[in-house]
C-alpha cells in the first residue's frame, strides 16, 4: 500500500476528469469455490485498489466527481466473523489508512445511491466483469444483468484506463518487484527442465515461489511442450529429449503489481539446428522491439514491425517466398503468430483489458478510443511515457490452422505448404519480455538484470541444479 496522498490525489485527478456525477467503484467479493465458506484464493478489484488502495473483500467505493468527496462503504467484522479471521481493523481503521474520512455500513449505499438518481444524477460504473458484482449492481442500480454494458460509462472506462496505464516512479518500483518474482520463476523452471520430469512438477514449484514471496501468480502458469496452444494450461506431459518446452509465467506483488515473462527452450538442454533456427528468428523479432518502442508511437506500428521481422527470417528459411511486406499485407503471419505483440501491464496482466475490447465491441465508441488512445483498444493505442507493455512475438506451427488455410487457398505463392508439413510436431516459440516507455525511448523492466533468454545461455541453464 502507498501513502496516504498517493489515493487521494488519484481520486482527486478522476473526479476532476469526470466533473459530474457520482463514481461507483465496487471491490471484488469472495468467490466461493465448492460452497460459500470454501472460497477461491480473494483477488481485489484492480480498480477499486487503485483509488482506495485496499485489499479487503466486500467494500465499495464512491466518489462525487462534483466535489471531489470519497466515501467507503462496507461492514466492520463481527464477532462470529473474527473467530475466522482474527482481529479486523475498522472500517474507520480502513478509511484512514488510504484517506477516506467518511465511512458508512454497506446497507446505507443503496439508499445513498437511489436519492442521487431521484436528483437526476448519472451513476458512473465500469462494465462488470464477475457474475457476484453484476448482482450487485442489480441490487444498487436496478439494471438487469444483461444491461449492465448497456448503462456503463464510457467517460468513466476512458479516464480510468487513462491514468493507470501511465505508470508513477512508485509503481514502477513494484513493477522490479514484479519482476524479481518473474526471475526466480523463470530461472527455477530451466533448472528443472530435463526428461522425465512432469510439467505440472515445474507448475507446482514456480507458482510456490510467488506464494512465499508475492501474492501469487498474475495468471495461471502456462508449462507445456506444445507450445503452439497459446494458452494451454494442460500440464500433464512428461519432458522428452527432442522437445520444446514453453514457461509463460508471472508473479504480483504483496502491493497487486504484475510481471509477465515467456521463455521456450529445449527439454535436452541443446537446441537442434531447426529449433535454433526458428528461436533466433523470435529472438530477433523480440530484440527489435525493444530497440523500437519509443514514446508517441503507435502499438500498431510494433506489432506490424515485429510481423515483418519475423517473415524475413521465415522467407530466409524457405518457409515463406516473396517479399516480407507482401506476406504480412497478405495476413500471411497470422497463420504463425495469431496473437498481438504485445498488451499493457501493471495491476492486470492484460492491464485494463476488463473494460477493454474483449469485453464489449468497440466499434460504436471507435472515434472516442482513438481520441483516448489508451491500452483498452489496441488498434488506436498510442504508447506514451509512463506505458508499460509486453514485447512477446512468437512462432507457433498449429497443424490444424495450417491445413485450415491450405484448404482455403490462402496465402498462395508465400506460403510454401509443403515445406510447413515438416513443423507439424514442431510446438511453438514464444519469448517475452516487460517494457517500459520512457521520455527518450524505452527500458526493460529488470534494468541490466535479465531471464536467460539468448541460445547460449539457455544452454548453460536449462538442467543445470
Amino acid at each position: 500500500m502507498f501513502a496516504p496522498s498517493t489515493y487521494m490525489a488519484r481520486r482527486k485527478t478522476l473526479c476532476e476528469k469526470i466533473s459530474t456525477g457520482l463514481i461507483l467503484l465496487p471491490g471484488n467479493t469472495f468467490s466461493p469455490n465448492n460452497y460459500p465458506n470454501n472460497a477461491y484464493y480473494f483477488r481485489q478489484d484492480s480498480t477499486f485498489r487503485y483509488y482506495f488502495g485496499l485489499n479487503t473483500p466486500t467494500l465499495m467505493g464512491l466518489l462525487d466527481a462534483e466535489t471531489g468527496e470519497a466515501a467507503l462503504y462496507g461492514d466492520d467484522f463481527t464477532v462470529e466473523d473474527i473467530i475466522w479471521t482474527g482481529p479486523q481493523p475498522t472500517l474507520r481503521e480502513m478509511g484512514a489508512e488510504v484517506g477516506v474520512e467518511k465511512c458508512y455500513p454497506f446497507a446505507t449505499l443503496a439508499g445513498h445511491l437511489a436519492a442521487a438518481i431521484r436528483l437526476g444524477r448519472k451513476i458512473h460504473y465500469l462494465p462488470p466483469y464477475r457474475g457476484e458484482t453484476k448482482l450487485q449492481l442489480m441490487d444498487l442500480l436496478g439494471y438487469v444483468p444483461v444491461k449492465l454494458h448497456d448503462y456503463k460509462s464510457v467517460d468513466l472506462m476512458m479516464a480510468v484506463a487513462e491514468m493507470r496505464e501511465k505508470k508513477s516512479a512508485e509503481e514502477i518500483v513494484e513493477m522490479e518487484k514484479a519482476f524479481e518474482l518473474g526471475y526466480a520463476m523463470h530461472t527455477l523452471a530451466m533448472k528443472m527442465c530435463r526428461p522425465g520430469v512432469v510439467e505440472r512438477e515445474i507448475a507446482g514449484a514456480v507458482e510456490g515461489i510467488v506464494k512465499a514471496h508475492g501474492q501469487g501468480v498474475s495468471f495461471p502458469t502456462i508449462v507445456s511442450q506444445h507450445g503452439e496452444t497459446l494458452h494451454n494450461l494442460n500440464c500433464d506431459g512428461v519432458l522428452e529429449v527432442g522437445r520444446l518446452l514453453l514457461v509463460d509465467g508471472g508473479g504480483e506483488t504483496l502491493s497487486g503489481y504484475c510481471s509477465d515473462h515467456t521463455r521456450t527452450y529445449p527439454v535436452s538442454g541443446k537446441f537442434s539446428d531447426k529449433q535454433r533456427d526458428i528461436y533466433n528468428i523470435v529472438l530477433k523479432a523480440h530484440d527489435e522491439v525493444a530497440k523500437l518502442v519509443a514514446p508517441h508511437m503507435m502499438y500498431t506500428e510494433v506489432h506490424h514491425a515485429s510481423y515483418l521481422t519475423l517473415a524475413e527470417g521465415l522467407i530466409e528459411l524457405g518457409l515463406m517466398h516473396g517479399t516480407a511486406e507482401d506476406a504480412v499485407a497478405a495476413g500471411a503471419m497470422t497463420m504463425l503468430m495469431p496473437h498481438g505483440l504485445g498488451h499493457g501491464l501493471g495491476m492486470d496482466v492484460h492491464d485494463c483489458e476488463a473494460m477493454g475490447e474483449r469485453s464489449f465491441d468497440f466499434s460504436s465508441i471507435a472515434d472516442r478510443a482513438a481520441r483516448s488512445a489508451t491500452c483498452i483498444h489496441r488498434a488506436t493505442w498510442r504508447l506514451e511515457p509512463g506505458t508499460v507493455l509486453t514485447d512477446e512475438p512468437g512462432l507457433y506451427f498449429i497443424p490444424a490452422l495450417i491445413e485450415k488455410c491450405k484448404a482455403e487457398g490462402k496465402y498462395k505463392g508465400i506460403v510454401d505448404y509443403d515445406r510447413l508439413v515438416d513443423y507439424y510436431e514442431f510446438g511453438g516459440i514464444r519469448i517475452e519480455d516487460d517494457l517500459l516507455v520512457t521520455e527518450a525511448g524505452n527500458r526493460m523492466i529488470g534494468g541490466d538484470k535479465k531471464i536467460p533468454v539468448t541460445v547460449e545461455e539457455l544452454e548453460a541453464t536449462v538442467g543445470r541444479d
